[in-house]
């Protein structure tokens, strides 16, 4: 491993991470890597972005009251 990076975190996603590292007993440099090689592993894509423009039907499909156009 020869890259090296810096990453700001929030105080409670630093607060995370330290809590996952001493459960997992895993350094938090492991732990980054291997949800870095998930998301890579993945393809970046998020799940529900597949369904994007699957929806057919009225442009208002909305049949509760209130919510329809009259």
């Amino acid at each position: 491993m020869s890259q090296t990076i810096t990453v700001r975190l929030t105080k409670e996603l630093a607060r995370w991470l330290e809590q996952a590292s001493k459960r997992s007993g895993m350094p938090r440099g492991r732990i980054i890597r291997e949800q870095l090689e998930k998301a890579r592993e993945s393809g970046g894509e998020q799940s529900f972005m597949r369904l994007a423009g699957t929806v057919r039907g009225a442009r208002d499909l909305s049949a509760r009251k209130g919510f329809s156009r009259s």
